[in-house]
């Protein structure tokens, strides 16, 4: 990324966005610290089969997500997602790489139903995870991270970008667990259209970039 931009935060505070390999392997590490699904999936749950996932010790998922997200490594070609920061501290983290980086993803009903769309088109690009730190809920992070993903994508050549967002209810609580995949009003703050309501909970949303203008070129919050 050319530039820094930052996010202010609802409690105060800059966010910015940073590719992960930019961000060292203490940040990774402190996104994922704790005792949650976070910590038990580090973010493979899409990169291998369910049997493979449920065969994979928490360590070697760790291990995998470190070596996949290049951290400590600014100069690696590659990295399987972005790292958030409030101020300096690590807080954030949404995975986003070509649809086809996703095994499992080919294998759910959610991405295809009622959808004509190559598998195999790895033009198409996907937000699959996020991930807010213990203690920085509510402010903006994820907001922060879809709007990031978008820039990133799009600057790393993808020809669109979706994400598989949960629809939320005004007062009604939902598991954590539930929304590592987004809220949809996450991605609606991003530019992302609604392109297919697979099943009453989960939509599928998409920016086509071929089509669509530059998106939010002074908020992206993806720093070099």
């Amino acid at each position: 990324m050319s530039r820094t931009i930052g996010t202010v935060s609802p409690n105060g505070g800059t966010l910015t966005v940073r590719p992960a390999n930019q961000g060292s392997p203490a940040d990774l590490q402190a996104v994922f610290a704790g005792r949650g699904d976070p910590h038990r999936c580090q973010c493979q749950w899409f990169k291998a089969s369910r049997e493979q996932w449920r065969a994979m010790p928490q360590e070697e998922r760790a291990y995998r997500l470190r070596q996949q997200a290049n951290c400590g490594s600014p100069d690696a070609g590659s990295t399987s997602g972005l790292l958030a920061y409030l101020d300096a501290e690590p807080v954030g983290w949404c995975a986003v790489e070509p649809r086809t980086a996703y095994p499992r993803l080919e294998r759910l009903r959610v991405p295809w139903s009622g959808r004509t769309e190559d598998k195999a088109d790895d033009g198409v690009w996907a937000v699959t995870c996020f991930v807010t730190r213990t203690g920085y809920r509510r402010q903006g992070v994820s907001y922060a991270l879809a709007r990031g993903a978008v820039g990133f994508a799009r600057e790393r050549g993808a020809r669109a970008l979706e994400g598989y967002p949960m629809l939320t209810e005004p007062g009604k609580e939902v598991a954590w667990g539930e929304l590592f995949v987004g809220s949809r009003s996450v991605f609606d703050a991003a530019g992302f259209t609604e392109v297919s309501h697979p099943t009453p909970r989960r939509v599928v949303m998409r920016i086509d970039f071929e089509a669509a203008a530059p998106s939010f070129p002074d908020t992206a919050g993806v720093s070099p």
